[in-house]
């Protein structure tokens, strides 16, 4: 495994291929408060690539037209909060997203753990070591421990995914993810437009 760390963008012509696993990091879950520290990607081959993007230095063409791709999937875990952050800070609409967590909660219904930690042990048998989810992503310098800790949110989102198309389309419900997947982008904008607390198809 490789770890490439980047200062405020991606260098140019690095390529992804069809699919990328996307994460975040963040000063915080309130988008309007907390800024956007650090995207991490990887491909699946193993490497990952994180991006840190200092504090008011938002300007990352290279990143966000990958996010905007129609050609590359983002796989993400949580697709919610990183779709809404990114588009917050980069002023990019991200398609087309793929979802880990809403893909568990449709085929996983045995159980009600559906965090990214529980998920990558069933599906790949991997431990995952989150001491680092609470520390401080906006510092100057980015620790080995974090960046470790950031590569392991993306670098198994591949298998994982893999793993729950075939339990989709085992259970018939491919098609109900694929409508929720579409249907993200303005589930974010519904948050960052402050409906994040109301459910819109409630009574």
């Amino acid at each position: 495994m490789a770890i490439y760390l980047h200062e405020g963008d991606l260098p140019d012509g690095l390529s992804f291929g069809a699919s990328v696993a996307v994460d975040s990091e963040t000063m915080g879950l309130n988008p309007h408060r907390d800024r956007l520290c650090v995207v991490q990607l990887s491909s699946g081959d193993g490497d990952a690539h994180l991006v840190r993007l200092p504090k008011g230095q938002y300007n990352a063409p290279n990143l966000s037209a990958l996010m905007a791709d129609p050609n590359v999937l983002k796989i993400f875990h949580f697709a919610r909060f990183d779709v809404a952050v990114i588009k917050k800070y980069l002023g990019v609409d991200t398609a087309p997203i793929y979802c880990t967590k809403i893909a568990s909660k449709l085929v996983r219904t045995y159980t009600d753990r559906h965090g990214l930690k529980d998920l990558v042990r069933e599906l790949t048998g991997v431990e995952l070591d989150k001491m680092q989810q609470s520390s401080d992503w906006g510092a100057d310098v980015i620790t080995k421990e974090q960046q470790d800790y950031a590569a392991s949110d993306v670098l198994y989102l591949h298998k994982v995914k893999e793993k729950l198309d075939m339990m989709l389309a085992r259970e018939g419900r491919t098609h109900m993810a694929d409508a929720a997947f579409n249907f993200l982008a303005t589930r974010a904008e519904l948050d960052l437009a402050g409906f994040e607390p109301m459910d819109i198809f409630a009574h």
